[in-house]
């Protein structure tokens, strides 16, 4: 293979069998159950990287389902989410995700630099309830309950916090170990088509796992929980800070 045939080519691993199509990515029927919390303060100080920016202590904890999604098939993630600011604009910094498919794994961190661990999410419907739990290896570290469809959401504020940009920390290790990329990296989802969204009682509990440290972000008060349905792209990204150029 030609050097400039490698260099055509070279957009994952390994390069004559991507794990992942090239994006953007498109998913339908990607369903949430958002679980908001308040936790403390001095928790989020000690995980969130500058220069972003704690906008209040309050962390999304997220189940997502994806049966229809480009290149990445059918899969579940679970993880957490820090409203933050960025420059003066609001978004949300990713800490962590744990999924059950390989391909989402490895675009995530390769392309974007999604926190991104494997592990057994699960999302499903138990009589009136909505199910998220979260298993690393065989020891559950995370389960979050809601009420099924208890009262509808407004779409339109809905839509509104989606089109906000979220931000990743995306570190890529030089063959010698250390870092040769450190970037604090932004993106949006986009094309977002709401089908349905709503409100209910909501609870959520953490456990602690060395490897696995959701409950470092402890629950203090559950403030809401939300359940919505929808279509979206999920666009390429952009570097909005360098951390090994400061």
């Amino acid at each position: 293979m030609k050097q400039q045939e490698v260099r055509s080519r070279a957009f994952a691993m390994p390069l004559t069998s991507p794990a992942f199509p090239p994006g953007p990515y498109r998913f339908v029927n990607r369903e949430y159950m958002v679980i908001t919390y308040r936790t403390d303060p001095a928790a989020i100080q000690a995980i969130l990287p500058e220069p972003l920016q704690a906008t209040e202590p309050v962390v999304k904890y997220e189940f997502i389902r994806m049966p229809d999604s480009t290149g990445f098939g059918d899969y579940t993630e679970s993880g957490q989410v820090i409203p933050v600011s960025f420059r003066g604009a609001q978004g949300s910094y990713v800490h962590s995700m744990f999924l059950d498919d390989h391909p989402p794994i490895a675009g995530g961190r390769e392309l974007w630099g999604f926190p991104k661990k494997a592990g057994h999410p699960r999302l499903e419907v138990q009589r009136e309830t909505l199910i998220g739990t979260l298993d690393f290896g065989p020891l559950r570290i995370a389960t979050g309950t809601m009420g099924y469809k208890y009262e509808a959401l407004d779409h339109a504020a809905l839509q509104q916090s989606m089109a906000e940009p979220n931000f990743l920390l995306k570190i890529i290790p030089h063959v010698d170990g250390t870092p040769r990329i450190c970037e604090l990296v932004r993106y949006h989802t986009t094309d977002v088509t709401i089908k349905g969204a709503w409100s209910a009682p909501g609870a959520l509990e953490l456990h602690p796992h060395a490897l696995a440290p959701v409950a470092e972000l402890p629950v203090l008060e559950v403030l809401s929980a939300r359940h919505f349905i929808c279509d979206l792209t999920l666009d390429l990204g952009t570097v909005v800070f360098d951390y090994l150029q400061q």
